[in-house]
């Protein structure tokens, strides 16, 4: 599994890098704060909601913590989606956010 750090993402997002991010928290969590880029698909709707997604794109997935993020990711790549976890999720996340 492809892995990117909270401060990698950070610093492609400020060199203008357009990213394809899927936040899996749920919505609670998501109230707190969200990268601004970040798409929110709850963990427990990825499966029912993946026919959203494009598999030519890559997608970064987030959550607090990274291993959330790391069964998402998983599972999509099972699905035929590229995707990187980013590790250490939004505990590690010194960006801005949306509320």
């Amino acid at each position: 599994m492809k892995e990117i750090s909270a401060n990698e993402v950070h610093n492609l997002l400020e060199s203008g890098k357009k990213l394809n991010i899927i936040d899996v928290r749920e919505d609670e969590e998501v109230e707190q704060g969200i990268i601004p880029e970040a798409v929110h698909i709850p963990l427990g709707q990825v499966e029912s909601r993946m026919n959203e997604l494009d598999k030519s794109k890559e997608y970064i997935i987030v959550c607090r913590s990274g291993r959330r993020s790391a069964n998402a990711s998983e599972f999509l790549q099972i699905h035929g989606f590229e995707t990187t976890n980013m590790t250490g999720g939004m505990l590690e996340w010194e960006g801005t956010v949306e509320k």
